[in-house]
């Protein structure tokens, strides 16, 4: 389904790309914190900003080992970041509407699917649940847009969830390019793979979930809207230099406003994709093109030969591309040298 209506945005081939601020639980579990990224987002010009909802318990069993570098437990790591409640979110979506920016978070669990239904007009799933088929399912069954992040996944698992979304009846779709690891190296980006994916599920949009450190110039974000990506997601911080969770990968505000400036950039020096002459170029067509000119005085009634003939600016006369219907004519006139013959001339 290549147009999705996201509040009151359309995703198309056709249009801008829309870019989700990914706020995460960089807010620290501080509602002020959440506030002002979302009055950050807002200024910088995104469309949408997302948090995240789940519970520790729910996401993962208390034994359960870390893959990252640190000698806690996923569970240990989770519950340290999941004190926002339902009451929470709502303030959020709230004052994000107030700013006119869409409200989004991803939901970890079947409560926070259901309690998020009321506030969010388009599901994000994360790429650590992209085999959890019961909850995409789970998720797909509500009838909204989805999100769907590929990090670490195969051709065919992806398409296992793109089927049981379909399945539910949704065709809703984004499916977004992510490689989970984190920061993702430079070398790792593999931003081409948003081109296989186009031509593996062309009825879909393609987009892009960022892992990367954030370059001075924006470019892997920016790269990816070249390559098609429709969707441009990137996790969000009001502080980079902080430790803990996501910060040391995220933009800031700075980083989103100059990735939003060469959207801006990008969406005037794009334009329109057939190639003909634009309104700008009539006067240089015109003038900067070359006319059949006398190399020499020809008197009337000389028969025009090439070597009587040179080719200069403006293009207001014969077009050179008529050369050997000159050649052999007669003067009509007398033609002085360097003057531009026409046709009533011959």
């Amino acid at each position: 389904m290549k147009r999705i209506k996201i509040g009151n945005k359309i995703l198309a081939e056709e249009n801008r790309p829309f870019v989700v601020a990914d706020a995460g639980v960089n807010h620290e579990n501080d509602i002020d914190i959440a506030k002002r990224m979302i009055d950050d987002v807002a200024r910088a010009g995104a469309d949408a900003i997302k948090f995240q909802t789940y519970k520790a318990e729910k996401i993962a069993s208390r034994n359960s080992p870390a893959y990252w570098e640190t000698s806690e437990t996923q569970y240990e790591y989770f519950k340290k970041y999941d004190k926002f409640g339902e009451e929470d979110y709502c303030e959020l979506a709230a004052y994000a509407k107030e700013k006119s920016i869409i409200f989004m978070s991803t939901p970890f669990d079947l409560e926070a699917a259901d309690f998020l239904d009321q506030l969010v007009p388009v599901f994000k799933i994360s790429s650590s649940d992209i085999t959890n088929i019961p909850f995409i399912k789970y998720i797909a069954g509500k009838g909204k847009p989805i999100f769907l992040s590929t990090g670490a996944s195969t051709i065919g698992e992806i398409n296992d969830a793109v089927t049981a979304i379909e399945e539910e009846g949704n065709k809703q779709i984004v499916i977004l390019h992510c490689v989970l690891s984190y920061p993702t190296k430079y070398e790792d980006a593999n931003l081409n793979m948003i081109i296989h994916l186009k031509n593996v599920f062309p009825n879909y949009l393609i987009g892009l979930s960022d892992h990367t450190l954030p370059d001075k110039n924006m470019l892997v974000l920016t790269t990816a809207v070249l390559l098609g990506a429709k969707v441009i997601e990137k996790h969000f911080t009001f502080d980079k230099s902080l430790n803990g969770n996501d910060h040391y990968h995220s933009m800031d505000f700075q980083d989103l406003k100059i990735f939003m400036e060469n959207i801006d950039l990008l969406e005037k020096i794009l334009g329109q994709s057939k190639k003909k002459p634009l309104e700008t170029e009539m006067l240089a067509r015109k003038h900067a093109r070359r006319s059949i000119v006398a190399k020499e005085d020809i008197p009337r009634g000389t028969e025009i030969t090439e070597d009587m003939i040179d080719f200069k600016r403006p293009g207001t006369g014969i077009n050179p591309k008529f050369l050997e219907l000159v050649i052999g004519r007669t003067a009509k006139k007398d033609i002085k040298n360097d003057e531009i013959i026409k046709w009533e001339d011959i």
